[in-house]
């Protein structure tokens, strides 16, 4: 395998969490509904579908416990920043905090065991063709999910009714409401899907990025997820590029720590956070009207006012 083939294939892998996460990200503050605790909710997931995985030998059952965990952390915050009109920054904090706590306690008799990392869909004959082979026919089930979901969200958000309901409701939830529409139950089914997303994205760290559970293995890439979505201008097919261009800084850092290229190993670590940061920066300097925020994003909705 060539170097140009390696670095690809693990541009992919670094970036398939990260976008599955922003995917489902983007769907709830589509919605009007912001949610910091992505974080939290990839954490539960790489916990539950780590030991799920572990204590049935399936792999596939560990992916589906990882995002029913996500999805039970997404009804705790809905509950919450939908039903009790929280905060919603001030709610999504602490679920991070809180999934990071239940991480550790459903973890910590699985430190240090391992797993066969999740099989890959190898296409015969196509996997072989040089440098494109492995990089499109050679790669593990959630990858390939990745793409898909990413196509799926765009046209559901752009091309159904429902879409167009869920996004006007994100625009103004009074006038969806004053049409009839059910804001509180839009909203409820978006958190659910970002969490289940949150939760397969933790899933695929533990089963297939690095097959083992350790505390804190998500390392900020919730908070990555959520950028993601800013960088997108909440438009999925942004989010793809979005979501490879982070994971070839993520993979940059490594190569740079493998080569010994004489930069700080702790400078190097934090790479993919400082380009987080001037992304953010650039974007809040040269926005237009394209990227715009949806208008009741992070506003609590009660009906009765």
């Amino acid at each position: 395998m060539g170097m140009t083939e390696a670095i690809l294939l693990t541009v992919m892998t670094a970036a398939t969490p990260l976008l599955i996460a922003a995917l489902g990200e983007l769907v709830v503050e589509r919605s009007g509904v912001l949610n910091l605790g992505v974080e939290g909710m990839m954490i539960i997931g790489a916990a539950t579908g780590f030991a799920a995985a572990v204590l049935t030998g399936s792999t596939l059952v560990g992916v589906i416990a990882g995002i029913l965990a996500g999805m039970l952390l997404a009804a705790v915050f809905a509950a919450l920043a939908l039903g009790l009109a929280a905060n919603q920054v001030a709610t999504g904090l602490a679920l991070t905090i809180l999934g990071l706590g239940l991480a550790g306690l459903i973890g910590r008799d699985f430190v240090g065991a391992r797993r066969d990392p999740m099989a890959k869909i190898v296409v015969p004959w196509l996997s072989d063709i040089p440098v494109v082979g492995k990089i499109l026919f050679a790669q593990d089930p959630l990858v390939y999910a990745s793409a898909a979901l990413a196509a799926g969200v765009w046209w559901f958000l752009w091309k159904t009714r429902a879409g167009l309901v869920l996004r006007a409701v994100g625009e103004s939830h009074g006038s969806a409401h004053a049409l009839g529409y059910s804001v509180l139950k839009i909203r409820f089914l978006a958190v659910l899907f970002g969490g289940g997303c949150a939760g397969l994205a933790g899933a695929y760290l533990s089963l297939a990025y690095t097959p083992f559970w350790a505390p804190g293995m998500t390392a900020g890439r919730g908070w990555i997820a959520l950028a993601i979505v800013v960088f997108a201008s909440w438009l999925p097919l942004r989010a793809v590029i979005g979501a490879y261009l982070f994971g070839g800084v993520t993979v940059l850092q490594l190569h740079a720590q493998a080569r010994g290229w004489g930069i700080p190993s702790q400078a190097l670590s934090a790479l993919p956070y400082l380009a987080t940061i001037a992304v953010l920066v650039a974007i809040s300097l040269g926005r237009r009207g394209d990227g715009r925020a949806p208008a009741s994003l992070g506003t609590p909705f009660v009906p009765d006012r």
